[in-house]
């Protein structure tokens, strides 16, 4: 230690010396104050009255007039101060004298050892006498004063003249208040730390410089505190002497919980604001969760404040940061919660020795405490409340537990449990980026968060829960824990792990145009391994699903999943092919930012434990993001589509599809499956379009049972790309395999309706029937081994029979148009051929 140092640390006990002014007599350490109103043309003469142990009393002459000064909780002996004021006239007293005695009060001090003890002779009583007159008069002005609050008064301590105790908030709205106090704390704070000015006095005065009340003056105090004193790590492992004294520890800038509590206590004495040291048992650093602490040193030390006759709660060692017992180090973090904190919040985590600094109408018990839920600052200053359950150990029913909490604003949650361990603060960081466990399914409602936790053994657990606002983007918080006891587990399926923190509806979703949901947050049960969700829309948004179990590959969860995107909803289809527990994931984005990137808007997690689906009958590969008609086909101008769905089954293994093409747009369609084996037939023949004005009508017949994908494009721009509009997905369950579409060339165009016949795979050695309607043809003629004019009807149909011949292998439908005697082609057809004779 240098002899600077030394020099300061030990001579700040002589210079910083509280002095004794003309009204008050300061004892050690200004421990114990005595003041007393000093009235000209008094005498005083000694009056012998030596009380035993107790409160200081004011001997009056009428028993209303009696006034007890606050007692110092037993605790923590701090400064007890007496004021007597008479403000009668010299006419109002007994023959102009009054006496002033002063006598001994036994007061115990329960200190740290660091503490100065306090004999039962450094208290003070003081004795007035006055007139009846004066008393009566002072009586009737009382009655018109606000009464000032006493700790020791026989009337509850926390009853304020109103007859409600007043809150933090009836202080001060928000923190903000003090932006200007705090910025020249800081500012100031950092001054004096770098000109080494470490007297009390010198650094309340500058710290105070230009504050406006009482309330900004502690403010002010609490704020340098917690930012200019670390926590004294090596001192509370008892790897150097403990700091406790104010000097020391503002010479150090550190110190450990008394340190804190006694400097604060100093500095709120310098500016006339009356503060106690609050001895008592906390839940921080060393804590074991369940332990009894009946008949166990306290371990803690606090602060109490009177501020307009109200005592307030105060830690600034708590205020200033946390230990890291990891690495054995302090960690700075600024808690604005212990600053004037309510009592119902404050004797969550700190209880007194003295149970009326508890300041609650009905004080709590021991064994209360102990059992109740450890919840940190986080957890009341995002507003949260506990619904069940109530004390922190918790037995599992039939292998499971239940945790619940409450919110008043939108908040997102997960959870971590571990094996348990003895001390609180031990095992998970205060913080995590996301969630990690499989054993439990949290949910979140629009006003609470359901846990379901299913430990996955016998045994005993630590549970912590973590949470953040739902519009933060900064880690999530620790905000309560408990104690989970399974004595027998659940036989049950593993469920995948969700790295989206909880499962249904994300809170967030209102946000990102979410209104509702056919699904909420339990677990769905699938049956014959078909599920639909259904999203409700605001507006328009794009949708992307994930699914994933731990025994599914990735290729083939793709195959699992359809989803249809409507301006007013969204559907996911999912099919599932194994048993067990599914994980079903949807990101959603509007629809027309696509800068923008996806976010989580659900989590549903999905059971699957009858039956399944086979892996042919899966939706086929390749299926677009867009099924089934949508934002994307209203906005091309196709509309009233005869299938609204992106699913069509068909028993016959035949279907059509229509819908109106308003603006006239080229079209393509493609029908395709999972490649199984060589066709004889391309599957592109088994699809059949045709135009009429607006209508559109789309005809598949599918060669065999199975799962296709009829995928629809549209060239939305004269030259440009087809674009695809959206994908059906055909399901045929027929056997019986659907013959092929005639082949059809461009000249098959706009208005041309093929009635007859309506396949491509003709018979031989049969007279077929055409009818068909060619607008503006002047000749329409089918050409095989000779040339067939068709004949035009009435209804402007042209019709005729042809003979599919005798190992001929194509008919060819033709037509010209106008005066010209060419023709074109307009669609073939193939016939069978006859098997030959050996």
């Amino acid at each position: 230690m240098s002899a600077e140092v030394a020099i300061q640390k030990f001579s700040f006990p002589f210079s910083c010396a509280a002095r004794p002014s003309q009204q008050d007599e300061v004892t050690q350490k200004g421990c114990v104050r005595v003041k007393a109103l000093e009235l000209h043309d008094l005498q005083e003469s000694p009056v012998l009255s030596k009380p035993s142990s107790g409160p200081v009393i004011v001997a009056p002459v009428h028993k209303k007039h009696q006034e007890r000064p606050a007692a110092a909780p037993g605790g923590d002996v701090a400064a007890a101060q007496v004021l007597v004021c008479t403000k009668a006239s010299q006419s109002a007293l007994l023959s102009g004298r009054s006496v002033f005695e002063k006598l001994s009060v036994e007061n115990e001090d329960q200190r740290p050892a660091a503490k100065r003890q306090l004999s039962c002779e450094s208290a003070a009583k003081t004795i007035s006498v006055v007139k009846k007159s004066a008393v009566r008069k002072e009586a009737e002005e009382q009655r018109h004063l606000k009464p000032k609050t006493h700790l020791g008064q026989k009337v509850t301590p926390h009853v304020a003249a109103t007859g409600r105790r007043k809150r933090r908030k009836d202080l001060f709205i928000n923190t903000e208040v003090f932006h200007r106090v705090d910025a020249h704390v800081i500012r100031a704070g950092a001054e004096l730390k770098e000109k080494c000015v470490y007297d009390v006095k010198t650094i309340v005065q500058s710290i105070t410089q230009g504050v406006r009340t009482e309330l900004e003056r502690l403010r002010a105090i609490w704020l340098w505190l917690c930012h200019n004193i670390e926590y004294d790590v090596s001192g509370y492992l008892g790897r150097s002497e403990k700091l406790s004294s104010p000097e020391e520890v503002i010479a150090a800038g550190r110190g450990v919980c008394c340190g804190y509590a006694s400097l604060c206590t100093e500095m709120c004495r310098e500016v006339g604001i009356e503060c106690q040291e609050v001895p008592g048992h906390s839940k921080g650093i060393g804590y074991r969760q369940g332990q009894s602490l009946n008949n166990v040193k306290s371990d803690h030390l606090w602060n109490a404040v009177l501020l307009g006759g109200q005592w307030f709660l105060l830690d600034a060692c708590w205020g200033a940061g946390r230990v890291d017992m990891e690495h054995e180090s302090f960690v700075k973090r600024f808690d604005e919660f212990y600053f004037l904190t309510d009592p119902e919040e404050f004797i969550e985590s700190h209880f007194p020795d003295e149970e009326k600094w508890q300041l609650l109408e009905t004080p709590i018990p021991l064994e209360e405490f102990e059992r109740r839920v450890f919840k940190t600052s986080a957890f009341f200053t995002m507003g949260l409340r506990l619904i069940q359950p109530h004390h922190f150990h918790v037995v599992t029913d039939g292998g499971e537990a239940n945790v619940s909490l409450g919110f008043s604003r939108p908040a997102t949650f997960t959870y971590e449990i571990t094996q348990h361990q003895d001390l609180l603060h031990c095992g998970a960081s205060e913080q995590k980026d996301s969630g990690n466990s499989s054993f439990g399914l949290l949910t979140v409602s629009h006003r609470n968060m359901k846990l379901q936790l299913l430990p996955p053994a016998s045994g005993t657990y630590d549970l912590k829960v973590f949470a953040r606002p739902e519009a933060a983007v900064t880690a999530l918080t620790w905000v309560c824990s408990f104690t989970v006891e399974c004595q027998t587990p659940r036989a049950r399926e593993e469920i995948p792990e969700n790295p989206f923190l909880s499962w249904g509806l994300q809170p967030v979703v209102g946000s990102l145009g979410i209104t509702g949901s056919s699904q909420g947050s339990e677990v769905a049960e699938v049956e014959d391994g078909l599920f639909e969700l259904v999203l409700k829309t605001s507006r328009p948004l794009m949708l992307l699903c994930e699914l994933v179990h731990l025994e599914l590959e990735a290729a083939v969860a793709k195959r699992c999943l359809a989803t249809q995107i409507q301006p007013d909803a969204l559907t996911c289809h999912v099919l599932c092919s194994l048993r067990g527990f599914y994980r079903l994931s949807v990101f959603v984005r509007d629809y027309e930012k696509t800068e923008v990137k996806f976010q989580n808007a659900a989590n549903i997690l999905l059971h699957c434990k009858g039956k399944v689906v086979g892996l042919d009958e899966l939706f086929p590969p390749n299926l677009g993001s867009v099924c089934g008609p949508g934002t994307r086909t209203s906005e091309a101008g196709l509309s009233k589509f005869s299938h609204t769905t992106a699913l069509v089954s068909t028993q016959q293994g035949k279907c059509n599809i229509t819908f109106h093409n308003q603006r006239d747009l080229e079209l393509h369609t493609v029908l395709s499956r999972e490649e199984k084996k060589t066709a004889a037939t391309p599957l592109s023949r088994h699809l059949f379009c045709t135009y009429t004005d607006s209508k559109v009508t789309v005809s598949a017949s599918l060669p065999e049972a199975g799962v296709y994908r009829l995928g629809l494009y549209a060239r939305t721009a004269p030259g440009g790309d087809f674009n695809p509009m959206c994908d059906f997905v055909l399901r045929n369950s027929c056997d019986q395999p659907g013959p092929p579409f005639p082949c059809v060339y461009s000249a098959w165009r706009k208005g041309c309706v093929l009635f007859e016949p309506r396949v491509g795979l003709l018979e031989p050695l049969s007279w077929v029937r055409f009818r068909v309607r060619v607008p503006g043809a002047q000749r329409v003629s089918v050409v095989g081994e000779t040339r067939t004019d068709l004949k035009l009807n009435k209804s402007r149909v042209w019709e005729g029979e042809v003979s599919s011949g005798n190992g001929l292998q194509q008919l060819k439908l033709a037509a010209s148009s106008g005066e010209s005697s060419d023709m074109a082609v307009l669609m073939s057809f193939d016939i069978k051929q006859l098997e030959r004779e050996a």
